[in-house]
């Protein structure tokens, strides 16, 4: 199994400046047992968006989220260096399912990484997770996933 490490380098962000995708017309909306919870995203689709991400990013509404697309199943780990936002990361299989819920702590160099290979991952803000009751096993919606899972 090869691993694919998001690291900050030589990308978009490269300068200082922070990368801001167009918001996606269509909603993620994440299926959890209190409810749907919609969140309007960018999506970091290929190698330069996935390497740039929210680095130098100060703020982002609550409601707001990148989502990275992955051109497989894979294993992935991201690292916060030059991410000023702490973040929670859904690490999520092409099932369309949350497969790991991780916590990413600002300018931090530490790996962080699914235990199994991930399609998807979802950054939003820190907190986020808990406060919308999303949980590990929960079912993520939106035409990027749906396109892959095959879920509706």
């Amino acid at each position: 199994m090869a691993v694919v490490f998001l690291l900050a380098g030589r990308s978009m962000a490269a300068e200082g400046q922070a990368m801001m995708l167009p918001v996606d017309p269509v909603p993620l909306v994440a299926v959890t047992a209190k409810g749907d919870r919609p969140f309007q995203i960018e999506i970091a689709d290929d190698d330069a968006e996935r390497e740039a991400g929210l680095m130098f990013r100060q703020t982002m509404p609550n409601d707001r989220g990148m989502l990275f697309v992955f051109p497989q199943t894979e294993g992935v780990g991201f690292w916060m260096k030059n991410t000023p936002m702490q973040l929670d990361l859904l690490f999520i299989g092409q099932d369309g399912r949350i497969k790991a819920i991780r916590q990413g702590e600002p300018q931090s160099e530490a790996v962080i990484a699914p235990n199994e290979p991930v399609r998807f991952v979802l950054e939003l803000k820190a907190g986020t997770a808990e406060r919308e009751n999303i949980k590990e096993g929960d079912l993520v919606k939106h035409p990027a996933v749906n396109a892959v899972s095959g879920i509706n």
